[in-house]
């Protein structure tokens, strides 16, 4: 999973049923005197569970890594996919005494390098998105973004530095919106990322460039666009007036056979039985 917002959609049963030798006394309790407990990656965690008004069980034991005892459970060596929340149930062997609690295991593992996604140029007046994220992190990172070496405050108002500028931050998405983009955006942006363990982790500076839409110059665009049709049209026309493309056709004409029959000669002459002019 890697980090506790995951783990946290998930319902995982700490002791699959603990199985009493003997019905109970009494009606059962079960508490833990810790419900949540964090514990750094590969290390051994114990999940407390304790019960009253049952008799002694019979512990079982849940795969290689994970011991049960009277007290609890406790894992050998966790790792980030062990996050979750977890059950105890406590049951008579007959079932007519019941009793639960949860906790909630934190592995903990520091923040990776964190990734952005930053346009290179934006246009003054419109929406930019900056992301910042990273998926190593449990607890899940929160994500703090920085322009020029100065750390961007929630609110631009609360700061004169950032006062000309309109966005939103949200530290747990990571995402900076501008809306909309002003000529005081322009600047280096690099993005933190921090879970309270480990040491926080930074991304690459990447520059953003606010800048005006080039009215002047997507005009003249159209305008060479338009001037070079023009002479394109110019010339086709100019070509099929000089009679151009009537050549082209004639030079690409079949040749013709002509062919006669010989006039009839005296018997002295020389006798020609065909002629063909080619």
């Amino acid at each position: 999973m890697g980090t506790e917002a995951r783990a946290g959609r998930k319902q995982l049963l700490l002791f699959t049923s603990v199985i009493l030798g003997s019905l109970a006394l009494s009606r059962g309790a079960v508490h833990s005197s810790e419900p949540k407990v964090s514990v750094a990656e590969n290390s051994p965690a114990k999940l407390l569970c304790s019960y009253s008004g049952f008799s002694s069980p019979r512990p079982p034991f849940y795969e290689d890594r994970v011991t049960f005892s009277h007290s609890g459970i406790t894992f050998h060596s966790v790792t980030r996919k062990d996050s979750g929340m977890y059950t105890c149930m406590v049951s008579d062997e007959g079932g007519n005494t019941y009793g639960e609690v949860t906790v909630r295991l934190i592995v903990l593992v520091p923040p990776s390098k964190p990734t952005v996604s930053i346009p290179s140029s934006a246009t003054i007046g419109s929406r930019a998105v900056l992301t910042c994220s990273e998926k190593d992190g449990s607890p899940p990172s929160e994500f703090y973004w920085y322009k020029d070496g100065v750390m961007m405050p929630t609110e631009p108002k609360s700061n004169r530095a950032f006062s000309n500028s309109s966005y939103s931050l949200n530290h747990k998405t990571g995402e900076l919106v501008f809306n909309p983009v002003s000529a005081s955006d322009t600047g280096e942006y690099m993005c933190q990322a921090q879970n309270g363990y480990g040491t926080p982790m930074w991304s690459d500076a990447v520059r953003m460039e606010a800048a005006e839409l080039n009215v002047g110059g997507i005009v003249a665009a159209v305008l060479v666009t338009l001037i070079l049709l023009g002479f394109l049209i110019l010339g086709i026309w100019f070509a099929y007036r000089r009679g151009y493309f009537d050549r082209t056709k004639k030079g690409t004409s079949s040749k013709k056979a002509i062919y006669s029959q010989p006039s009839a000669r005296s018997e002295g002459e020389f006798r020609q039985t065909s002629s063909f002019l080619v």
